[in-house]
């Protein structure tokens, strides 16, 4: 299996190369030469990494500007943001633009690749601290859509999936088994004409669902 390439945009240079070298020990990860000595998004984003993790705390202005910037010219690329914080707009507006994923910096490392190659399969990953904040925050907030487009399970499980949940979290927060689930997926993906987890993640932002 080809190495997944990262690169990582993060003004702390110590923090940077640390992660860099983290991450090359990992035979499943390669690291894009371009982001090891400096921090320029445009020429790291040139060199076509599979996965981009981009620092949101030194950031200059608004990351979303960086990360739509980002998907406009370089779509393939997947974006996971990087902050010490769990801020739940900057994920909320993120979302808009594809982002899939969001870390928290005192991340095992562990849960760190893990991460990863959960975002380079396809899947959103959403720190599970900050999940739990945008679920209890969701508790008491209705859905605005119109109800006759997804069923109130399909609405459950499209909402999960926005936060980042994989489909045995879901299972277990819904208590459904995985099959249930997957086949639920199914049907979201036909009714809203979508082909991936991003895609229904991004329909739930704009649709007032999360």
């Amino acid at each position: 299996m080809d190495r997944v390439r990262i690169a990582i945009v993060e003004q702390q240079a110590l923090f940077r190369k640390s992660l860099c070298q983290l991450l090359a020990k990992d035979e499943r990860f390669s690291i894009v030469p371009e982001c090891i000595e400096q921090c320029d998004l445009q020429r790291i984003a040139a060199a076509k990494p599979d996965i981009v993790l981009l620092d949101v705390d030194f950031h200059k202005g608004d990351p979303v500007d960086a990360v739509r910037a980002l998907r406009e010219s370089h779509p393939g690329v997947r974006i996971c943001l990087l902050s010490m914080h769990a801020q739940q707009d900057l994920l909320s507006r993120s979302l808009i633009f594809g982002v899939e994923g969001y870390v928290i910096k005192d991340i095992s490392p562990s849960d760190l690749t893990r991460a990863l190659l959960m975002i380079h399969g396809g899947d959103v990953y959403v720190d599970p601290r900050l999940a739990g904040n945008m679920l209890r925050r969701l508790s008491t907030k209705r859905y605005r859509n119109d109800p006759t487009e997804l069923s109130e399970r399909e609405t459950d499980v499209i909402r999960l999936i926005a936060l980042g949940l994989s489909n045995k979290q879901i299972s277990e927060k819904l208590f459904l088994s995985e099959k249930t689930v997957k086949n639920h997926i199914s049907r979201i993906f036909s009714k809203l004409n979508v082909t991936a987890r991003t895609q229904a993640a991004i329909y739930a932002i704009k649709s007032g669902i999360v």
